[in-house]
């Protein structure tokens, strides 16, 4: 017998736990569905040993006064449930003879940066005014061509390294300078500077967890270790889902006056509807272009890396192959043993994942599907030992005698982000927020279906995920 929902929700990430907490809520009927066995997509922990690693969260930004995540965590009563921490500083990058720490504080960066450019001046200024102000200069600027971030560093800054220092944490967004949105990145990095870094105390497992337990307290039902198959359509409309548990090929079916698609839109679009009703989305899908993945290294330390003199929570390290930003993409593409890379030590904070004397922390570097592809499970396995070990010799110089006290160590690369979400090629912030993707119009289902996911409106990260969720959720509510 087929069940009746007001809402259901296919996929468990951040932005269908957000709008299943809000219409939950609200007093819809919400059924979610979800393949992992845990709910959160790249907002989960797993456990190894003592340790318990997170999978994708460094640091959240914003969440001050006008941030709109404080106003949905408010909402939904996440600041009383789950421990925000502030991150110390916003990043140190090395490269080459440069070695210098970046606050969040707009005012204290700009300070630091102008000391050591004190002929970038203006240029400095220029930047975190357009950061500070960027949704005014959306406005003002709406008739006016979108360029890159590439671009606009170089309209305004004459020294590569100054560009260079500023550009990066850009793995937190894209792959290429040049090919990211002046104006999605002046947003959310400008939200970075605005409200700081946070990390969720104990991981974003915490975050996932209570925006199910909210669903399910109010009603909803939070189906895990279920994959949802085919989104139903009656003339011309989404009126269900067909679904089954993980291991088994009994199909069931459940109706609904809505549906959310929390997954990525090629999947949902060129998998999960029926041909009739996809052309004008597969269209709009080929205007868009996948996002770059990441490759990440867990590290589960037997002492605190503080211990050792090391004092900074995220680092990032950029090749010396680097001169430009246009070398940057190349660099990408590059073997593991010269791609420049991130360590996020999360012992710096009070952060939960580790025993007392213990630490933990991680290394990310962009990844490609491609530098995966024919290789078998064994050639696999032993490609990714051979990238840890470059890349543990890599930390070492960072931080000498860290090696010695690595107790644990464990490689995801794109095909395991891929295989966990379910995102074509491991995508982590779903399209690239390319100038042109940004100019292009939302994309527009069919009746009765909604996107909310790093694929779509907002655009990835945390914050997107979060934020697309909500925006779906109002929607439907909005419509009664």
């Amino acid at each position: 017998m087929e069940k009746q929902y007001d809402v259901i929700i296919i996929g468990g990430g951040l932005g269908g736990l957000t709008a299943g907490a809000k219409l939950a809520k609200e007093g819809k009927k919400v059924l979610l569905i979800e393949q992992h066995l845990i709910p959160g997509g790249c907002a989960t922990t797993f456990r190894r040993k003592d340790f318990r690693f997170e999978v994708g969260l460094h640091e959240m930004d914003g969440l001050h006064k006008a941030d709109m995540k404080t106003r949905v965590f408010r909402d939904l009563g996440v600041f009383d449930h789950v421990e925000f921490l502030r991150v110390p500083e916003f990043f140190r990058f090395i490269h080459k003879d440069t070695d210098i720490v970046v606050p969040h504080n707009p005012e204290e960066a700009k300070a630091i940066l102008k000391k050591h450019f004190p002929e970038e001046g203006q240029g400095i200024d220029s930047f975190f005014d357009r950061l500070l102000n960027a949704r005014r200069y959306l406005k003002t600027e709406a008739d006016q061509p979108e360029i890159s971030i590439g671009e606009y560093l170089d309209k305004i800054i004459d020294t590569d390294e100054l560009k260079l220092i500023l550009l990066g944490n850009l793995g937190y967004f894209g792959d290429d300078p040049y090919a990211l949105s002046l104006n999605y990145y002046a947003i959310a990095e400008g939200s970075y500077y605005e409200g700081g870094g946070n990390f969720i105390k104990g991981g974003s497992q915490n975050l996932s967890d209570y925006l199910a337990g909210m669903i399910t307290g109010n009603g909803g039902e939070v189906l895990l270790r279920h994959k949802a198959e085919k989104i139903l359509v009656e003339e011309g409309k989404a009126v269900g889902v067909a679904y089954h548990k993980k291991n088994s090929e009994e199909m069931l079916e459940a109706r609904a006056s809505h549906i959310i698609a929390n997954a990525s839109v090629p999947t949902v679009v060129n998998q999960m509807l029926p041909g009739e009703v996809t052309a004008e989305l597969k269209e709009q899908l080929r205007q868009r272009e996948v996002g770059a993945s990441l490759l990440t290294i867990y590290f589960g330390f037997n002492k605190s890396v503080k211990e050792l003199g090391f004092n900074n929570y995220s680092v990032f390290v950029f090749d010396d192959s680097i001169d430009t930003p246009h070398d940057i993409i190349n660099n990408n593409h590059a073997d593991f043993s010269t791609r420049s890379f991130t360590f996020v030590d999360y012992g710096q904070l009070d952060s939960g994942l580790a025993p007392e004397g213990k630490s933990v922390g991680v290394i990310c570097t962009i990844d490609y599907a491609k530098d995966w592809e024919s290789l078998s499970r064994e050639e696999y396995k032993t490609k990714k030992e051979e990238v840890a070990r470059e890349f543990i010799t890599r930390l070492e110089k960072l931080i000498p005698g860290v090696k010695e006290h690595i107790e644990y160590y464990e490689v995801g690369t794109s095909k395991t982000v891929e295989r966990f979400t379910l995102n074509p090629e491991g995508a982590v912030y779903g399209f690239s927020q390319t100038p042109e993707r940004v100019r292009l119009d939302p994309l527009k289902p069919i009746e009765n279906l909604y996107f909310a996911s790093a694929w779509t409106k907002v655009g990835g990260g945390f914050t997107g995920a979060i934020m697309n969720g909500y925006l779906s959720a109002y929607e439907i509510i909005r419509k009664g």
